[in-house]
């Protein structure tokens, strides 16, 4: 049994840092150039140097986005950026489009390739095109089913790795090709610069066919026919991993860094509680029950045992589920004063109940009895962002334990 790759989503240099200490086998992200999250962070070269070292030193990869469509002036100061990303030991570059992919082979003939989802690869004479021009990795498209992705891998080197979506939200077009915001507001989503038009509130009338409905539920707000829910395979790891899927994708560039650490942590549970004792294996739902506790809309399993139904669109609203705030970031922790020093991200009043988590370990919960800032004045409440607070916390905790809290209605 091969063990797969968990593979984490880096909007920028701390979310990348949260993937790798909760778990994650891999990151990918994008430069400022070249990949399709133009609204997240992203790395400019510094902090990408920054980001493999701290990578590297704990062994994980890092892949980096050259996945755009892209036009004739795109192409501008590409081969330089691609000898860079080699020299640096990106561990491998992730292209949709045959034009990026020839300058890659080109400019760094070394270089590990892996196709985008975007190039939407649906069967194994693709893959088998695909991994004789040199691809390392197929990313496959997500309107496949286990059984088709399972067929992909049998008729296929078993050198070629498969890297398949488990968690994240979902694209209403083809694997992400989507023409809807470059139509609606001239921002090309196949450039970067998606503004996810398939999330806004329509109304539909067809005036010129009348006795033909389309499957809308709506209400006097309108309705949202394109908002998928998202993704969730937590439940369905076993099947995954004997399918021989080489790499789980979690998607999720512009998510917080709470919901990285929060997502891949209970991915990473399931998947080591799995591969430890196959034959003795349950399922829990108290590893998805951590998962919602990060921002999420209701969940699917996409194509994966069937195409999506009605059931699978959330037909009342764009919002997503929020029912705990990332509060605090454990920074240092003093075990004979049981004094923590934590960098406040939400607001914190003495008082409050709070729960604290970190990788490999249960979350637990205690009332704030005391704070102080960074003066050692007692106070009451912790409100400026990112404000560096002193709290007694009575069980050990470590650098990047997560301290969250209960949102009130």
């Amino acid at each position: 049994m091969k063990k797969p790759e968990l593979l984490a989503p880096a909007g920028d240099l701390e979310r990348l840092k949260m993937a790798v200490i909760y778990g994650a086998d891999a990151v990918y992200l994008g430069g400022e150039r070249f990949g399709l999250r133009a609204g997240a962070k992203n790395f400019n070269i510094e902090q990408l140097k920054q980001g493999l070292e701290f990578a590297h030193k704990r062994g994980k990869k890092v892949y980096v986005t050259l996945n755009i469509i892209p036009h004739n002036e795109d192409f501008k100061g590409l081969r330089e950026y691609i000898k860079d990303l080699y020299n640096m030991e990106v561990d491998a570059v992730i292209v949709s489009d045959p034009g990026v992919f020839s300058i890659v082979k080109d400019a760094a003939p070394d270089f590990e390739i892996h196709l985008s989802t975007q190039a939407n690869t649906t069967n194994y004479h693709t893959a088998n095109y695909w991994y004789k021009q040199g691809v390392k990795r197929i990313v496959v498209a997500r309107e496949l089913s286990l059984n088709e992705i399972k067929e992909i891998i049998d008729k296929t080197p078993d050198d070629l790795e498969i890297e398949a979506f488990v968690h994240g939200a979902m694209c209403i077009s083809y694997s992400g090709r989507c023409l809807l915001s470059n139509y609606m507001i001239f921002r090309d989503a196949n450039r970067g610069e998606c503004a996810h038009p398939c999330r806004w509130k329509y109304y539909i009338m067809e005036e010129k066919r009348p006795g033909e409905y389309f499957p809308v539920f709506e209400d006097e707000r309108g309705t949202y026919i394109f908002n998928s829910k998202d993704l969730c395979m937590l439940k369905h790891i076993p099947e995954l991993i004997n399918a021989g899927i080489s790499s789980f994708k979690i998607e999720g560039r512009m998510k917080s860094a709470y919901y990285v650490a929060t997502v891949v942590r209970s991915y990473r549970m399931v998947i080591d509680k799995y591969l430890a004792d196959p034959e003795n294996y349950v399922y829990n739902d108290k590893w998805l029950d951590e998962i919602k506790k990060a921002s999420h809309r209701d969940f699917t399993t996409g194509f994966y045992f069937g195409k999506p139904t009605s059931e699978d669109q959330v037909y009342g609203s764009s919002s997503y589920i929020r029912t705990y705030d990332f509060t605090g970031l454990i920074l240092e922790y003093d075990k004979d004063s049981k004094i923590a020093t934590v960098q406040q991200r939400n607001r914190m009043f003495v008082g409050d109940e709070i729960e604290i988590f970190g990788p490999n370990k249960k979350h637990f919960t205690q009332i704030i009895e005391d704070m102080w800032d960074e003066n050692g004045e007692r106070i009451e409440v912790a409100p400026h962002p990112q404000q560096i607070i002193k709290m007694k916390i009575n069980q050990p905790v470590e650098p990047w334990d997560i301290i969250r809290k209960l949102r009130k209605e």
